[in-house]
């Protein structure tokens, strides 16, 4: 299995901090965001890559992280070749040039570059094997339902089925939010080149998962720990005082 990281935004709502600095190496607990996502990583057993996807702007400060990260597993840094927000490919487009860029024909996990947790990313692999999954998803419950509105909301049934997915609805029973960490199996990836050429749509993971759920069964896993979303400099510095992970 390959990890996939995106790390291909631009973080506009972050500026100043992310103007020339990119979200996924801003410090917390003296850490990059991304060190504390690759350290979990490295526990899962059978991982033979880490791909770094981001843009032209922020590509070298990525490169020169990398060569002294000293990660156990390969890790590649993947140019995107974009500049601005204006021309990103957004994260289901950044997952497909990579599919294509690096011509992947293993199974594939994929996970926010801004992502900052405590999770056991190994349970999750362990979930994965033993379901004989085809794709899955990582839910975490916020138990508030006024913050649903700001997320993707999942219902799984008793099997972890997704059988409900509603993108930042105004309301929703569930609390139960899609995160940024997902599983594809091989035999799947197929299916990113499809759902752009029929759709058009680049951007929004959440829209895809829900065409997804359409095509093939899709499971969620549900997380237990600590998830920081980190989308501006508020959650941010919250995320550097509190987390603990």
């Amino acid at each position: 299995m390959k990890i996939l990281i995106l790390a291909a935004g631009y973080a506009t709502r972050l500026y100043p901090l992310t103007k020339h600095w990119p979200k996924p190496l801003l410090l917390v607990k003296e850490k990059p965001i991304i060190a504390h996502i690759l350290e979990k990583v490295e526990t899962i057993e059978g991982i033979s890559e880490i791909i770094i996807v981001t843009n032209d702007k922020f590509f070298h400060q990525f490169e020169a992280w990398a060569r002294t990260f000293g990660s156990k597993i390969k890790i590649t840094v993947v140019n995107d070749q974009t500049t601005s927000e204006d021309d990103r490919l957004g994260a289901i487009g950044d997952i497909n040039f990579v599919i294509n860029k690096c011509k992947i024909k293993d199974d594939l996990m994929v996970i926010g570059g801004d992502n900052l947790f405590s999770f056991d990313l190994k349970k999750f692999a362990k979930f994965i094997k033993q379901n004989k999954v085809m794709s899955a998803v990582g839910l975490y419950d916020i138990k508030n339902p006024e913050m649903v509105k700001h997320y993707g909301v999942v219902t799984i049934d008793a099997s972890k089925k997704i059988i409900d997915f509603q993108e930042k609805p105004k309301t929703s029973k569930s609390t139960l939010i899609s995160m940024c960490v997902y599983y594809f199996n091989a035999s799947v990836l197929k299916l990113f080149k499809e759902y752009i050429e029929e759709k058009d749509c680049h951007d929004t993971s959440g829209d895809y998962i829900k065409w997804l759920c359409k095509k093939t069964e899709v499971l969620g896993y549900e997380f237990n720990g600590v998830w920081h979303d980190i989308g501006d400099i508020v959650t941010f510095y919250h995320a550097s005082v509190t987390f603990n992970g």
